[in-house]
């Protein structure tokens, strides 16, 4: 589907006759329909179908994105430990740019007093005025995972630890009793214990970072575990062609996979096949990007250690592994249509309708009355979505 050279109409403005309500005339993302989106306050008040395109805006109407994956952006790093509140804000109002309204800040291994220090500052941005909507929580990737070279990717083995409920309860003190989800090994001492606790509690706990194998993965799913973080990543280079972990993965139906689709993470082939395997309602997009994303290409010291950062992707050299995505979500969205050859409407709801679903987060992520007003407009340009505006609780926070 491509869209280029449109002329672009957008009505967002006053009615008379209701104070603070306003109204979108595009195009639906899932059916390309005209529709109009009236606005009440900061909720969705009305979906109507016009009865013709002719006179239609030639842009769509989608849910903002919903991220659950992001180390920073624009150079703003989650975990360096003298972030600011307005550090926090700059990352959200660069993503805003991307189209996306939800996301989690993520944390990866480190030692225990940074990530307490770094969850004490990050929680600040719950309850703040502007950027607090865009923020229901946090991801912790780490520091519960393999320390084998290759699964443990760009993590650093010295602090890689079994897991520990009274640590993990320290830092979701900490983080305001916002750390949502986990990444976990199910393979190591005490997972299965903790994976119990962590669903018990509400936290939502992903398989990431591991070399389980069939029983250790049924094990932990049995216990609670529900996801699996960026599914093909996270992963030695060289593993056994029958007993590996991407496979039980892939075969349990209890398990949703988040994928990096960013055409360097995983290649075409991967995505298609894991699209396949999982399907639409158990795919979810994540862009794993790190602060370095919108960066000059160059050499960066992260994790005290050189990192390469291409106009693509961001490599750690030394292990020859990915360290992080330079691409935002929408690139995902994307490719995983010229991959597979899904819909538009498909790759949305894979950036935005179920992480929301998993997130248990009922108020966004569609386009439906009583919804929260969070929308994105774009066009489809050379097979790339192209943000127009971003909308979060009924306020323009971008406009291009």
């Amino acid at each position: 589907m491509v869209l280029s050279g449109l002329v672009l109409l957008f009505v967002f403005s006053g009615v008379a006759e209701e104070k603070n309500t306003n109204t979108i005339d595009a195009l639906l993302y899932s059916n390309g329909k005209p529709v109009s989106l009236k606005i009440s306050g900061n909720k969705i008040s009305k979906v109507t179908v016009r009865k013709s395109k002719a006179k239609a805006p030639q842009m769509y109407v989608a849910p903002g994105l919903i991220d659950l994956q992001i180390n920073g952006y624009m150079g703003v790093d989650f975990a360096d430990q003298d972030l600011t509140l307005e550090g926090i804000r700059k990352a959200t109002r660069a993503l805003w740019k991307e189209g996306v309204t939800t996301y989690l800040p993520t944390l990866i291994t480190a030692d225990r007093k940074s990530l307490k220090n770094s969850f004490s500052i990050l929680s600040q941005a719950l309850t703040d005025e502007e950027i607090g909507p865009s923020i229901p929580g946090f991801h912790l990737e780490g520091p519960f995972i393999s320390p084998e070279k290759g699964f443990r990717g760009a993590h650093l083995e010295k602090y890689i630890r079994k897991p520990d409920w009274n640590e993990f309860a320290e830092l979701q003190q900490a983080a305001k009793n916002k750390i949502k989800l986990i990444t976990v090994a199910p393979e190591i001492d005490g997972a299965v214990p903790f994976i119990q606790n962590c669903s018990r509690e509400g936290v939502i706990v992903s398989l990431g970072h591991h070399n389980g194998n069939a029983e250790q993965i049924e094990k932990a799913v049995d216990a609670g575990a529900t996801l699996s973080t960026h599914l093909g990543n996270g992963c030695a280079n060289m593993i056994d062609r029958h007993n590996n972990p991407i496979w039980p993965q892939l075969s349990e139906d209890r398990l949703s996979v988040t994928i990096i689709a960013d055409g360097f993470h995983l290649n075409k082939q991967e995505v298609r096949t894991f699209y396949k395997a999982k399907g639409i309602d158990r795919t979810i997009l994540v862009s794993d990007a790190l602060d370095l994303a919108g960066l000059e290409p160059g050499e960066y010291t992260r994790w005290e250690r050189t990192v390469l950062l291409t106009p693509d992707v961001v490599k750690f050299p030394a292990e020859n592994v990915l360290a992080g995505a330079a691409a935002p979500i929408a690139t995902g969205i994307s490719n995983i249509m010229n991959y597979t050859g899904c819909s538009l409407g498909d790759a949305i709801q894979m950036a935005s309708t179920n992480p929301a679903k998993i997130l248990q987060l009922n108020d966004r992520g569609e386009i439906s009355p009583g919804k929260r007003a969070d929308l994105i407009l774009f066009t489809i340009e050379n097979g790339k979505m192209v943000i127009q505006k971003t909308i979060l609780g009924g306020k323009v926070v971008y406009e291009k």
